[in-house]
């Protein structure tokens, strides 16, 4: 998960970037590099591998100055080696950017300017930042004018760190969307940039978090914030509290809001290293996965508890509609006490967070004594579900304090669909121009959770026009009737609001029963191979006084006729859709549970990690 830090003063910066980019070493990387205004010109020293090779880079090689930046970076185009490490150098050495996020149109900007004449360096997306910044700098603005006349090029959501050596005295950083989080510290004299608190808290207290589509310039002596346009704008200044625990969590109310937010960042890092866009691949070397092996596999039994078996029953579609291998959910619970049909030719495939749980742990093992290969996906390294797998996906999410579970239920998703892909790549069920659409799909998902993001003050208002509500009923088909469930157990998790899920047919068999004016039915209707269906569901609850809250696509004209209760979500392909209909549900529960003043982060009776059975 890539990390940023940046220093302006009068101190030597190597060091100071050098310390809080440990401090960033939780949120996972691949290289890393720091870049030193020094006698007039930029000094960049990084590398591949982790911050000691770094360092020791740097202690061979010195450099010293008073402002520079630093980054650890998660590879998303272009192999993990020192040439695609960041920070990045433009044509003529005078500029440098670093930056967290995936330009979507990454493939066009490089054509365009290497029919301009630019040489390119390395492999990443990154490398088109600087040289845009570069060329619009050349036409005479400044290099704030540089940077806004670049970012309106570029789609995605981002967090930039610029600098030159032809505008010395400051640092421009830029937030786009919700990628990378951008954070001013401000200190006497001097002042820092990061991605995230905790790299700075031992210099400075008093903190400007960026709002989306606004940029800093930062300078020795101050600080001056612009929104999109360039125009000036009023900021408020944090004073952090010294509880790390508060500092954690920054400007957010909870760990479970703050984790919400950091989704786009989070499945930028999913992404990272796996995703080879320019030819069109997936690559999760991790599973130690060979053609032969593939091909020998006739059944996969995806095994989870709770957030994570929605997770999973996501997966068996993405699996079997991709790869054409057929797959079982089994919760993790029962799987051991069932006498599953289990052999040398079954993967048995745990998903879990903490990666301790022991239901899933138990689950594992009896997969293992029947002759089953054991995978897993997992947040927590090291841990003992990672540690027995033959092969791991990591989740690559960092920390998530917050008990009920939000963006290490979306990161699974992405790695369920990668692994679909590579599965099907594998065993030859797929051909080049179908993997390389589907593989292109991914990159504008992690933009499009931030345009859901950036929508909560609409579901916050939704929010309260329920908060009251005692039972409610969530409805889905098809790839989204997981995700009901999913919403349902949001609901019930952490607002204690009773809340059923069923699959949008089964409804008229049972629980039609129960509708009425004070049984709210949340629908998920997105426009999918099963969005007719759903627009009849939601006529039958309307039907029986039912007040229906549906998650529709933008632009969808037949939605409101039907209701006025619409939390919106972009268009999406649908294969990916469960990962942007689920935001808007996180939010709603969360905002429900807010406005009651219960304890979001720790509801009543659950614990972050289940180990006992």
């Amino acid at each position: 998960m890539c990390g940023i830090v940046g220093y302006i003063g009068e101190q030597d910066a190597t060091p100071i970037i050098l310390n809080g980019l440990k401090r960033l070493e939780y949120r996972g990387y691949d290289s890393a590099g720091v870049a030193v205004l020094s006698g007039g010109n930029i000094e960049i020293r990084r590398d591949a591998g982790k911050l000691k090779h770094l360092e020791t880079l740097v202690q061979n090689t010195p450099i010293h100055g008073p402002v520079g930046i630093g980054h650890t970076r998660w590879a998303t185009h272009g192999e993990p080696n020192q040439r695609n490490a960041h920070p990045h150098l433009g044509s003529t050495g005078e500029f440098v950017v670093v930056h967290n996020g995936i330009v979507e149109n990454y493939l066009t900007l490089r054509e365009e300017l290497g029919a301009e004449g630019t040489q390119f360096n390395s492999e990443t997306d990154t490398e088109i930042i600087v040289h845009l910044v570069e060329k619009f700098y050349a036409s005479g603005s400044s290099l704030v004018k540089a940077v806004q006349q670049t970012l309106k090029r570029l789609k995605g959501a981002h967090g930039i760190v610029v600098m030159s050596s032809r505008e010395p005295d400051k640092i421009v950083a830029a937030r786009v969307g919700n990628a990378g989080g951008v954070v001013i510290g401000l200190g006497e004299g001097e002042n820092y940039v990061a991605s995230d608190l905790p790299a700075i808290l031992e210099h400075t207290r008093r903190a400007v978090f960026l709002d989306s589509h606004q940029m800093a310039v930062v300078t020795r002596e101050g600080l001056e914030v612009l929104d999109g346009g360039g125009n000036p704008v009023e900021y408020q200044v944090q004073n952090i509290a010294w509880d790390p625990v508060a500092a954690e969590k920054g400007v957010y109310r909870h760990f479970m809001q703050k984790e919400m937010h950091e989704q786009v960042r989070s499945l930028t890092d999913t992404l990272a290293g796996r995703v080879d866009f320019d030819r069109g691949q997936v690559l999760l070397n991790e599973l130690n996965l060979d053609r032969e092996t593939a091909r020998d596999i006739r059944k996969i039994i995806i095994t989870a508890c709770g957030t994570a078996g929605h997770a999973g029953m996501v997966g068996k579609i993405l699996i079997e509609r991709i790869a054409r291998v057929p797959v079982e959910v089994a919760i993790a619970s029962e799987f051991r006490y069932a006498d599953p049909l289990v052999d040398e030719h079954t993967v048995v495939l745990a998903i879990s967070q903490s990666g301790e749980t022991a239901d899933t742990l138990a689950a594992m093992e009896e997969g293992r004594g029947k002759g089953a290969k054991l995978w897993s996906i997992v947040n927590a390294i090291g841990s003992q579900a990672m540690r027995i797998a033959d092969g791991c996906i990591s989740m690559q999410v960092g920390p998530e304090i917050g008990v009920a579970s939000t963006k290490a239920f979306t990161a699974p998703l992405l790695d369920l669909y990668m692994l679909a892909i590579y599965l099907a790549d594998l065993r030859g069920t797929i051909d080049a121009e179908r993997r390389t659409a589907l593989v292109n799909d991914l990159a504008s998902i992690p933009s499009l959770v931030g345009a859901c993001l950036d929508r909560e003050e609409d579901i916050l208002a939704m929010a309260h026009k329920f908060k009251n509500t005692r039972h409610m009923l969530y409805l889905g088909r098809g790839i989204n009737m997981p995700i009901a469930y999913e919403g349902a157990l949001k609901l019930k998790e952490i607002s204690y609001i009773h809340a059923e899920a069923y699959p949008a047919g089964e409804m008229k068999h049972g629980p039609i029963a129960l509708i009425d004016r004070s049984m709210p039915v949340v629908a998920l209707a997105p426009k999918d191979p099963w969005y007719d269906k759903m627009l009849s569901q939601i006529e039958q609850a309307k039907a029986r006084g039912g007040e229906v809250i549906a998650v529709a696509t933008d632009g969808d004209t037949l939605i409101p006729d039907l209701t006025k209760h619409i939390l919106w979500v972009p268009e999406t392909p649908w294969l990916l859709s469960p990962v942007i209909t689920s935001i808007p549900l996180q939010l709603f529960a969360y905002q429900i549970a807010s406005l009651l003043g219960l304890d979001v982060d720790q509801p009543r009776n659950l614990a972050k990690s289940v180990t006992v059975e």
